[in-house]
């Protein structure tokens, strides 16, 4: 769910800006569920602007207690959300950690990086939603550490109804500071994408699991 329409529009201006939304309706990107998609968000550029990335840290930090209030920690869903996660905890003044994956499979076979106590109140941040299926093992890992996730926040969402049905059943709330929607509409409108490209990503987005160029 989207708190800002002014926020929304605003990331999707930053991270064209930024050419962090890359198309490439010719030659498909194929997403790690083997999904073939003509568009590819890498929030991870965010970290290369100092002046973006402190825009979108504060956005976040400032949605995330308008939401939640101050929770005891944040918490980061490797590895995008590591470096996001890590500035708004800095900007809230909260301890932070974060989650991989799987547990290693050495040391100390961790998969929570970071200290956490049982009954913690957190929250979750992440750079993207799709399926949302990785996020929602991080929120996982972190219940059944004793963790009480009050909810999650992300940079931005694709919008599928599959995320949001994911989402449902288990009873997870999530926010985003920018969705697809609000990005194919200001690319459209600065030119950043052609009237074709634009069928395309509309195409696209009906039904992602099945699409092909």
């Amino acid at each position: 769910m989207i708190l800002d329409k002014n926020t929304a529009k605003k990331t999707a201006e930053l991270l064209l800006q930024i050419n962090a939304i890359k198309l490439r309706p010719e030659n498909p990107f194929t997403w790690a569920s083997g999904w073939k998609s003509p568009i590819y968000c890498d929030n991870r550029i965010i970290l290369s602007y100092p002046m973006i990335r402190n825009y979108i840290r504060e956005e976040m930090a400032k949605q995330l207690e308008s939401l939640y209030g101050k929770p005891d920690v944040i918490a980061g869903v490797a590895t995008g959300a590591i470096g996001i996660g890590m500035l708004v905890a800095d900007y809230l003044g909260l301890p932070f950690i974060y989650v991989r994956p799987e547990p290693k499979s050495h040391g100390r076979r961790n998969q929570i990086e970071g200290r956490l106590e049982a009954n913690q109140n957190l929250v979750v941040v992440e750079d993207l939603i799709s399926t949302g299926k990785s996020s929602l093992n991080a929120v996982e890992a972190l219940t059944n550490e004793g963790a009480n996730v009050k909810g999650m926040l992300a940079i931005f969402n694709y919008g599928f109804d599959v995320a949001q049905e994911n989402f449902e059943t288990r009873d997870m709330e999530l926010h985003t500071l920018g969705d697809y929607d609000h990005l194919i509409q200001e690319a459209s409108e600065t030119g950043y994408i052609k009237e074709n490209q634009l069928n395309t990503l509309l195409e696209w987005r009906k039904s992602p699991s099945t699409w092909h160029p």
